[in-house]
Formats: structure tokens, sequence, C-alpha cells
């Protein structure tokens, strides 16, 4: 491999990475912010935080590395050119088409991760996602309840006490359970042991076995009623996320290929778009990054990240647009993908020409 192709694989390839460790870490915060929400709220048990958060961060590899791949080349053309080595890189007739080689070598791994990730790593993140938070919410251990300490109920305002549990977390001893309504309404529940059982809808309930409930108002009155009871089961509020493997967005691409409906056209089309647009990102980024030595660069980087947005904005949009219809299913995605491509084969291609004739024709004009 010459030199030349060596150097620029390198200084592409450092910049990329630097790229996707600052938008990693910006990612994790946002994605580790979110997953504490949905433990907050108790759509997610809190055992479950460091898996949700891993499987989060794969799921969204797909919108990440085009990005990082954009902006990295951006910033590693944008630094050739400042420094005057494009222009002597240029002088020795090394054009746009004698580096198409050393800039595929680095997008083009890169897109094959960006497809295996929105095609497969994905789709597959977010299925066992689901599925662990379905498996975790029928046991109590999962749920993030301790024996011998008070926890909080997920989705709910109250307290419960246990001070023994089985080791697979569904069946407990001596359980107290506080809750309130919001309204001034509250009801104590006392019971020897229990269990946690979980019906055909998924709906669970703890199941009480010999003990108390007593029920009043927080607000003063001394109106209270206590009952003894043998048996009570007592529904806990259900996840707001139920896991449905038939959705389009828990299919895999293969099973999407052999289904026509509209939902699962757009989730394939979805699925489909990402590395075509990281290829065009990545070729439009070299002509984005073109700069006079003194020129500011951040300008550009910023046309460059407009770019992306208005991409990935028109790429969630459309695949909206077909679930409801208000496109052909057979046009997909194409009407934003074609156009991206052509655009950016066009810009990598005629870097710099157009304005040069430009200027010929000013010339001869003023002749």
């Amino acid at each position: 491999m010459p030199k030349l192709d060596r150097y620029l694989i390198s200084e592409f390839a450092l910049a990329i990475l630097a790229t996707l460790i600052v938008l990693l870490i910006v990612t994790v915060g946002g994605a580790f912010t979110d997953v504490l929400q949905d433990i907050a709220r108790g759509r997610v048990p809190a055992g479950l935080m460091l898996a949700q958060l891993g499987l989060v961060l794969l799921k969204w590899l797909p919108l990440i590395l085009p990005l990082a791949l954009m902006l990295g080349l951006m910033m590693a053309v944008g630094r050739l050119y400042r420094d005057s080595e494009m222009p002597v890189i240029a002088s020795i007739g090394v054009g746009p088409r004698r580096m198409l080689r050393p800039l595929l070598l680095v997008v083009g791994p890169l897109v094959a991760v960006v497809a295996a990730c929105s095609l497969w790593l994905g789709p597959w993140a977010d299925r066992v996602s689901k599925q662990m938070i379905n498996d975790a919410n029928r046991s109590l251990v999962m749920a993030g309840l301790e024996p011998g300490s008070f926890t909080g109920i997920p989705g709910s305002t109250g307290v419960i006490y246990v001070s023994n549990m089985s080791k697979d977390g569904s069946g407990l001893e001596k359980v107290f359970i506080y809750r309130d309504d919001g309204n001034g309404l509250m009801d104590v529940v006392t019971a020897n042991d229990g269990k946690l059982t979980v019906d055909e809808a998924g709906h669970r309930y703890l199941t009480l076995n010999k003990g108390f409930q007593i029920e009043g108002r927080t607000n003063g009155a001394k109106d209270f009623r206590l009952m003894r009871y043998a048996r009570n089961e007592i529904l806990l509020p259900a996840n707001d996320e139920r896991f449905d493997p038939d959705a389009p967005e828990m299919q895999s691409t293969r099973a999407l290929l052999g289904d026509y409906s509209r939902e699962a056209r757009a989730q394939l089309h979805y699925r489909i778009a990402p590395p075509l647009l990281a290829l065009a990102f990545g070729l439009m980024a070299v002509p984005l990054a073109r700069s006079m030595p003194r020129q500011a660069r951040y300008g550009r980087i910023l046309i460059g990240f407009l770019a992306y947005l208005i991409g990935q904005n028109l790429m969630t949009a459309g695949r909206g647009w077909l679930e409801d219809g208000k496109i052909a299913t057979g046009l997909g995605l194409w009407w934003l993908i074609v156009p991206i491509m052509a655009i950016a084969l066009w810009l990598y291609f005629t870097d710099g020409r157009l304005g040069r004739r430009k200027a010929k024709a000013a010339d001869g004009a003023r002749a």
C-alpha cells in the first residue's frame, strides 16, 4: 500500500475514533438518564440497569456511527486543508478519484458495522431488552425488592417490606404493604406469607395469606376499617411497555422481508436506510470540508451536522409516512436515499470544478 494511502487512512481513522468516543460519552449520559427515568417510573427493574444501558447503546449505534463518520472525516480533511497538506497532495496529481481508495478503506468497514447494527444487532437488542423486562417483572428480586428493607412500589405511591424471600423471588414471608392513592385514601396490608403470580394477560398479583388490611384516610379522620382475610390478591401496577413479539419493531429483518404490510415495509426501509446514508455522508464529508488555510472550518462542520440532522429527521418522518399510508409502499425511503447519494457523489467527484468553470466563464465574459 502506498505511503500516502497509509497516511490518509491513519488520519481519517484517528479523527473518526476521537469523534466516536466523544459522541459515545455524550450518548451514555443521555441513555443513562433515560434508563434511570424508566426505573423511577417502574418500567424497568433496578437490577437490569447496566444490561438495559448496554442494549440501548447498541440500538443507538446506527444513529451515532454515521454522525461520527461524517464529523470525523470533516475534522481530518479540514486539518489537511488548514495545514496546507491538501494543496500539496493535489499538486502531485492526487484528486478525488485517487483519494477514493483510502477513503473507502475507512468508510467501508464502518458502513458494514452500521448495516450489521441496523439490520441485526439493533432489533436483537430491542427484543432482548423487552424480554428481559418481561421476565424480570415475574420476579420480585429483579424488581428491586430486598428482604429486611422498605422498597418503593414501582409505578405507585407506597412501600413494601418483607422479612424473608425465596431464592427465585416469587415467595415471601412476613409482608407489610403501605399504599396511598394520592387523594387521602390509604391502606395497610400485612400477611404471614405470600407469593408473586402472573396471569395470562401479564398482570402481576401479590397473593397474600392469613393477614390483616386496614383502610382509612390521611386527613385526620378517625374512621378506619379493619379486615381479616385468609387470602388476598393485590394487583401490582402494570408495566407501561408491554412486549409484543408480533410488532414489526420486534421482528427480525428476515421476517420483515416476507411481510408486506405497511408497518413491516416501513420498518424494513427504516433499517436499510442508515448504512446507505452513512456511505453518502462519508462521501459528502470530503468536499464539505474543503477550505482555505486561513478560513474557519467550524462553519462547514455545522453545515455537515445540519445535513445529518435533516437526513435523519426525514428518515424518521418517512417511516411514519409509510405507516400512515401517505407514501406508497413501493417508494419506501428511496425518495430520500437516492437524492442524498446522488448529491454526495456529485459533490465528491466535482470538488472545486464547478467554481473554476464559473471563474473561467466570468474571465471570458470580461475579455
